[in-house]
C-alpha cells in the first residue's frame, strides 16, 4: 500500500485501486474539530483526483469511527460569532457535499460508534458497512443543537418519517436498526475490512468508473427538478451516454459474449 497523504489526523492511501481515507485520532474518538474536517477535505481532494484510485473508502482507527464534534471544539463555537458559526458551518457543508457529489464511489467502514457528526459522514457515503457492535444516532437536540446539514441528506436518503424518528428524538440505534432506516447497507459479523475489500473490488472489476460517476452524479442533481425536467434530463444523458468510450466497449464484450475488463 502506498501512503500518497500523510497528515495529523487523516491519511490517504491507494491499494489494488483502493483510495483509503482513514479517521486516525483514536485517543479523541476520531472527534471532528475545524483540523479534522479540513484533513478530510484534502484527502478526498486527492482521492477524487488519483488515477489510481476507482472506488474509495473511509476508515478509521481506534474503538470509534467517528464521535461526533469535539468536546473542546464545543467550548470554542460558544465563543464565535455568528459569522465565524457561518463559517465554521459552510466548512462542515462543504466536507458533506464533496463526499456526496464525488464522482467516485465512497464505502464507509465503520469498526465502532458513529455519533451525530459520525453518523453524518456514514449517511452522505454511497455505501456502509458496520460491525454489530456500532451504535449510530444524532443526539444533537440534547444539547440543545440541532443536526442541520446533515437532515438535508437524510431527507434525500431515507425521507421525512425516518429522519424525524432520528433527529427529533436524539436517540441510539444499533447497527441492526441503522440498517432497517437505510442509514446503512450492511452488518457485517466477521472480517468487515475483508467485506468491504470484497464489495470495493467487486465494484472495480465488474462496473464501469464513467457510468457509477455519472449514475451517482443524476442521483444528486435530479430530485430537486420538476418531473418534465428530470426526465429532459435523463433523456440528454442517456444519449450522451451511448457515445462514451465505456459505453461502446461495454456493448461490444456483450455482443461478443466476452468479459468486459474495467
Amino acid at each position: 500500500m502506498t501512503k500518497l497523504l500523510a497528515m495529523e489526523f487523516v491519511t490517504y492511501q491507494c491499494e489494488n485501486r483502493i483510495g483509503y481515507v482513514t479517521l486516525s485520532r483514536p485517543e479523541k474518538r476520531n472527534a471532528l474539530n475545524y483540523q479534522v474536517v479540513s484533513e478530510l477535505k484534502k484527502a478526498f481532494e486527492v482521492a477524487a483526483n488519483d488515477k489510481e484510485a476507482k472506488v474509495v473508502v473511509l476508515k478509521a482507527t481506534g474503538e470509534a469511527f467517528c464521535a461526533g464534534a469535539d468536546l473542546g471544539y464545543l467550548q470554542q463555537l460558544q465563543k464565535n460569532s455568528y459569522q465565524e458559526n457561518l463559517e465554521d458551518s459552510t466548512h462542515l457543508k462543504e466536507l458533506f457535499l464533496q463526499l456526496y457529489t464525488m464522482p467516485k464511489v465512497v464505502i464507509a467502514s465503520i469498526q465502532g460508534h458513529a455519533i451525530a457528526g459520525g453518523s453524518g459522514l456514514a449517511a452522505v457515503c454511497d455505501f456502509s458497512f458496520s460491525v454489530p457492535k456500532a451504535k449510530f444516532g444524532y443526539t444533537e437536540v440534547r444539547i440543545g443543537f440541532i443536526p442541520a446539514i446533515v437532515m438535508i441528506f437524510l431527507l434525500r436518503k431515507i425521507g421525512e418519517h425516518k429522519t424525524k424518528n432520528l433527529l427529533l428524538s436524539g436517540r441510539l440505534i444499533s447497527a441492526k436498526e441503522a440498517v432497517d432506516y437505510g442509514l446503512i447497507n450492511q452488518v457485517v459479523k466477521e472480517d468487515l475490512d475483508q467485506e468491504v475489500t470484497d464489495f470495493a473490488q467487486e465494484l472495480i472489476n465488474n462496473n464501469s468508473t464513467q457510468s457509477m460517476a455519472a449514475a451517482k452524479q443524476m442521483i444528486a442533481k435530479v430530485q430537486h427538478l420538476t418531473l418534465e425536467e428530470a426526465l429532459n434530463y435523463a433523456v440528454e444523458q442517456n444519449a450522451h451516454t451511448r457515445s462514451t468510450e465505456d459505453c461502446k466497449k461495454g456493448i461490444a464484450s456483450f455482443l461478443n459474449k466476452e468479459p468486459v475488463r474495467w
